[in-house]
């Protein structure tokens, strides 16, 4: 009787021993798999981070600076009544801003309001000329768009990315923008407050407002 009873505790203890294994054993994959599980998770969460991040500092970092806004008094006709008090063109000096990526203006929109009435222009692709007109700015055909057009007169561009089929703009670039007000608002009378957007397809707009000389003498004005 002994005998047989030390043989059945030892085989209750052997019992014991394989289930602690298999509880061992079964815990291990549990916790193997729930770490690859956090691991995978870690690393997309991880790559997401990484691309919202870069995407964010290009957002932030890309876009737009006005530099100046320049005004050009002329005549427009109220029908047989001619008006000389009236700024009817207006260039747009614009530059990317520090950082930036490229800028296509192509895909650039213009708003601009005169209080009143606010406009939404996109680019002319007749109106890009490589340069300013010998006889001055304003000479430059590049105000013959409609009430929703503007053109571009490039100043300085080292790499010739700002070209006709492909208007774009990086470090070191500026240029013109060119708007007829005279078709877009009958020309910008005295004292008007004006303000608007230069808003590329990515990144920050370029913001200007001004408000235009109590009388125009002159005819180029600084508004900008």
């Amino acid at each position: 009787m002994r005998k047989l009873s030390k043989i059945l505790k030892a085989q209750d203890l052997g019992d014991m021993g394989i289930g602690a294994m298999i509880v061992f054993i079964a815990m291990v994959l549990v916790a193997g798999i729930a770490a690859s599980v956090l691991i995978q998770t870690a690393n997309r969460l991880e790559i997401q981070a990484m691309k919202t991040g870069q995407e964010t500092t290009n957002e932030v970092a890309t876009g737009i600076g006005v530099d100046a806004v320049t005004g050009q008094k002329g005549s427009l006709r109220y029908g047989t009544t001619w008006v000389n008090s009236t700024i009817l063109n207006v260039t747009i000096t614009i530059s990317p801003r520090s950082g930036s990526k490229d800028v296509d203006l192509s895909k650039t929109v213009i708003e601009i309001s005169d209080s009143t009435n606010k406009i939404l222009m996109a680019w002319n692709s007749s109106c890009l000329f490589a340069h300013p007109n010998s006889a001055g700015v304003f000479r430059t055909s590049g105000f013959n768009g409609t009430a929703r057009q503007f053109g571009i007169i490039v100043l300085e561009d080292a790499d010739s990315s700002c070209t006709g089929t492909n208007p774009v703009i990086n470090r070191g670039d500026h240029v013109l923008l060119t708007l007829s007000v005279g078709r877009a608002f009958s020309g910008l009378a005295v004292r008007t407050n004006i303000w608007g957007m230069v808003i590329p397809e990515h990144g920050a707009p370029g913001i200007f407002a001004f408000r235009t000389p109590p009388s125009y003498f002159d005819t180029i004005y600084e508004l900008y």
